[in-house]
């Protein structure tokens, strides 16, 4: 399954390198916005929600939500529109 993971961090001064990598140990991925990822992964999206979680504070926003085919996308690099192309 592909999924689209958008959050806010809303506590000032947050350190985003733990929940970029937890992000990136689901499976392949991509990065095409500052707070949005796509990811590959055979968890269900309440498991992706519920493992992100325990990375991040109580207070911040999190939607797990499938991505599927027909896409549309403009501004973004050659490389992350060859991912969005090649797996949605």
């Amino acid at each position: 399954m592909v999924y689209s993971i958008s959050y806010d961090l809303n506590k000032p001064g947050q350190d985003y390198s733990t929940l970029y990598s937890a992000i990136k140990k689901l499976g392949s991925w991509c990065h095409p916005l500052d707070s949005t990822w796509f990811v590959v992964t055979e968890l269900v999206a309440a498991d992706v929600r519920d493992y992100l979680a325990k990375v991040m504070d109580k207070s911040d926003g999190l939607i797990v939500a499938r991505a599927t085919a027909p896409g549309a996308w403009r501004g973004l690099s050659d490389e992350i529109s060859r991912w969005l192309e090649d797996n949605l």
